[in-house]
């Protein structure tokens, strides 16, 4: 019974390289995040808009995608530790978890006082909420342009993210202007009570990604069956068995599977072909294959 690993050895090297160039701008992107949020969060408690605050939880989202996209990138650059054999990815995972958690307590508090807001309307100055909505979007544009230039799959996760807060902005924006023009300050708690709504389906999508890599269900976007028959069509290999694909983190998919194949099998042949199949075909670059030949019998027989 022979065995095998036909994935990418470079792939960390690979993903470290590719974050490297994405470091700078995530970083930037994030520092201008954070300040937004520090200020939108003051003001907002200054002038009682909750507009202001309840968008500034949605930038907290976007300063905390950003910090795991950052993350992972500078976990990607450093060694493991040999009782760490999958390093320290899955803390993404985690902290993306806490963070959806976090965002939904957040969206019902701005929604139950938004409510409230609209009944019996308090004195929320428009100017101040205007000019710091502008800022807010005048960021999230040069956090835009910062992460397009960032060159990698977290980077652009994370210029998605900044990209659905500027549309929270133009609200917060518009109903500052409003209020200078008509004087009608429900018109924030309207604001506030919208940006919470947006706040929710993105924490239920994020929770269910982060528990979906947690309970190690095979990623939604690999076909099991095409796995299957892909590497079934490998010349010289009879069957496969003992499939496992799970998500590490974001990006990282990981397999496992036993591939059994004729007596006369090349087998070296059969795991580089293995590669380019779930490589090229799948996006898995991470597999452990375990080959036996035809007439080996027993590790079909789990007790689990």
């Amino acid at each position: 019974m022979g065995t095998g690993e036909p994935h990418d050895h470079a792939h960390g090297t690979a993903l470290a390289r590719s974050g490297g160039a994405a470091r700078r701008p995530l970083a930037l992107a994030l520092a201008l995040s954070l300040v937004t949020f520090v200020v939108q969060l003051l003001v907002g408690f200054a002038t009682g808009s909750l507009a202001l605050l309840a968008d500034s939880a949605h930038v907290l989202t976007d300063a905390v995608g950003i910090a795991l996209a950052l993350g992972a990138v500078v976990l990607a650059t450093r060694s493991r530790r040999p009782e760490r054999t999958f390093g320290l990815f899955r803390l993404e995972v985690l902290s993306a978890l806490a963070n959806a958690v976090l965002l939904l307590g957040v969206a019902m508090w701005a929604a139950y006082e938004a409510v409230g807001r609209i009944e019996d309307p308090p004195d929320v100055p428009g100017w101040p909420v205007l000019v710091v909505g502008a800022v807010g979007l005048a960021t999230n544009v040069v956090a835009l342009r910062l992460l397009s230039d960032g060159g990698s799959l977290a980077a652009e996760g994370a210029r998605l993210e900044v990209l659905a807060d500027a549309v929270g902005s133009v609200g917060v924006v518009a109903g500052g202007a409003i209020i200078v023009v008509t004087g009608a300050t429900v018109v924030d708690a309207w604001i506030g009570l919208a940006i919470a709504v947006s706040i929710v389906p993105r924490s239920i999508r994020l929770a269910a990604g982060a528990l979906r890599v947690l309970v190690q269900a095979a990623p939604p976007e690999v076909d099991l069956a095409a796995v299957t028959s892909g590497l079934r069509a490998i010349p010289d290999v009879v069957g496969v068995h003992d499939l496992h694909v799970w998500t590490l983190t974001s990006d990282m998919e990981v397999l496992s599977a036993h591939v059994v194949v004729t007596d006369a099998a090349d087998h070296s042949a059969v795991l580089d072909r293995a590669r380019v199949v779930l490589a090229d075909g799948h996006g898995i670059h991470h597999a452990t294959l375990q080959v036996e030949p035809e007439g080996h019998t027993g590790c079909d027989e789990l007790d689990w």
